[in-house]
């Protein structure tokens, strides 16, 4: 679905206001007609089309090849960020002339942090440790975690090895150093290569605490699923071919395949218990014998966009109420409860991310929605696909 790009780009939007910038979006032959409903409401956009989906290597080079500024930023169609994110990390590069690339401080759609901001270089022990689920049950451990570096705090900048192709900002000349993205990685690692290269090459790569994105990366892939877990060793296996040699490249590959067979395992039993449904947003439906109550971050008149836009889309809801901005704690919220943010003329993006961090529930749904956009979306897990809905629905 296009609406988690639609939603990006109205925040990225905000975000180049102050910067000289050119803005490419690269569709790797999507199937659902995402080029004919967004080219319309960005004609600012650089639209690129390709034919078949040929990855996220050489999607992001293509852009590269024809990309004019000082500064490459590649970005994940499923994020979003704040009006001063963009100025804040160019102001930080500049600062560190032996930067190489810099990444940034993300949390999910439900308002918590993503480890994977900051990583060390994998190791057979290391990919073995993440691939059986050690580092998310002891995650900040320097043992089991030092894959995704949890015993670092997240809210100090850091010197770290890999960066997060979801936010991956580099100096130009940097990127005409080391060459772009090695495309024999499809899906996944190819961010490791890429980090591993500059480091090679004498440059720092930093993690960035400044500023906070929203990345809901369960629309990428579904992180449980037995295809993620395939993807992800075919890419480590390319990355330890092409960068480790010897016995330490055996090790490295041994682990992984008994890793494999594990988290395999796992994933096909998840599967089996919890099926592949979902419901379209059913954040904004009334499930019977479940009381659903909806409150709308937003000004009179973004509340009114709002109501006429849920009222059109035939959403039955128990009760949409208006909340003024910055005006309620999560405490006081009902369990069943749908928050839903209007970015607009009194909330910021930069307020909406914060909001969600600071509201971060388990109880609580966070929906998101940008001034006179033409849909809605949210993400309750990073491990699932994120939910979205467009009024009216071009498909």
């Amino acid at each position: 679905m296009p609406f988690f790009l639609e939603q990006c780009l109205c925040s990225v939007r905000e975000a180049i206001g102050n910067i000289k910038a050119e803005v490419i979006v690269v569709d790797n032959h999507s199937s659902n007609q995402s080029l004919a409903y967004l080219e319309p409401l960005f004609p600012w956009v650089h639209f690129i089309a390709n034919t078949e989906n040929l990855g996220f290597a050489k999607a992001n080079n293509q852009a590269v090849a024809i990309a004019k500024g000082e500064y490459c930023l590649f970005l994940n169609p499923d994020t979003l960020v704040a009006e001063d994110c963009f100025e804040q990390c160019l102001v930080f590069l500049r600062a560190h002339q032996n930067a190489g690339g810099l990444g940034i401080r993300m949390i999910d759609g439900a308002g918590q942090f993503l480890p994977e901001s900051k990583r060390a270089f994998p190791s057979a022990i290391t990919a073995f440790y993440k691939l059986v689920g050690l580092s998310a049950l002891f995650p900040k451990s320097r043992l089991f975690n030092k894959y995704s570096l949890g015993y670092l705090n997240p809210n100090e900048n850091q010197v770290v090895d890999v960066l997060a192709g979801a936010f991956f900002m580099v100096n130009s000349k940097v990127l005409a150093t080391v060459g772009g993205f090695d495309e024999r990685f499809f899906m996944y690692a190819e961010d490791i290569d890429l980090s591993y290269r500059i480091q090679q090459a004498g440059f720092t790569n930093y993690y960035f605490s400044g500023a906070t994105i929203i990345h809901f990366k369960g629309e990428s892939t579904r992180k449980g699923s037995l295809n993620y877990v395939l993807l992800f060793y075919n890419a480590m296996r390319v990355f330890v071919i092409k960068n480790y040699k010897g016995k330490s490249a055996r090790v490295f590959s041994f682990f992984i395949q008994v890793a494999i067979i594990i988290r395999g395992g796992f994933s096909l039993l998840n599967q089996l218990i919890k099926g592949l449904s979902q419901s379209i947003f059913s954040g904004l439906t009334r499930q019977k014998g479940q009381p659903q109550e909806v409150l709308a971050f937003a000004n009179h008149e973004e509340f009114n966009e709002l109501s006429n836009f849920l009222t059109k889309a035939g959403i039955e809801m128990a009760s949409l109420k208006q909340v003024l901005p910055n005006t309620t704690t999560a405490s006081k919220l009902h369990q069943k409860t749908t928050l839903v943010f209007c970015q607009g003329t009194d909330f910021s993006w930069k307020q909406v991310i914060a909001q969600t961090e600071k509201m971060a529930n388990k109880h609580l749904s966070f929906r998101f929605h940008a001034k006179n956009s033409q849909s809605i979306i949210g993400s309750d897990s990073k491990e699932t696909s994120g939910e979205a809905m467009a009024n009216p629905s071009p498909f």
